[in-house]
């Protein structure tokens, strides 16, 4: 019983983090500095609403999340979307990340808990 209410709680967290990244930081800029990233990246032209296509993909994100369906490729694809996007980050504006070069460490450790939540918490039937 409680690696299933951990696995609740897990899962709840991490669709919270996708629901606010994407919403808070990215669709309503509260967080410019996730525009500059895309900016440093991709270009200035379209910044600013591509910044808001990947803030309504992450929200998307946290529905499928909260929604639980095909739960394992959700954690699979989380998986990769963020080993890529925080290694992009971490070679190409690693000044503009939030920890500096040590964000990637926090990216590892969000991937370690979404694998551990759905392959080893969540009661398979």
């Amino acid at each position: 019983m409680q690696k299933n209410i951990l696995n609740k709680i897990l899962t709840i967290g991490i669709g919270l983090i996708w629901l606010a990244n994407g919403l808070l930081c990215k669709v309503l800029n509260l967080v410019p500095r996730h525009q500059k990233i895309v900016d440093n990246i991709l270009g200035d032209g379209f910044a600013k609403p591509l910044t808001i296509s990947i803030g309504v993909l992450e929200i998307f994100m946290a529905v499928w999340i909260f929604s639980g369906y095909k739960s394992r490729v959700n954690a699979m694809l989380q998986m990769l979307i963020i080993g890529v996007m925080n290694i992009l980050e971490f070679a190409l504006v690693p000044e503009l990340l939030l920890w500096g070069k040590y964000n990637i460490v926090f990216a590892l450790l969000l991937i370690c808990v979404i694998f551990y939540n759905e392959f080893h918490l969540k009661k398979t039937n």
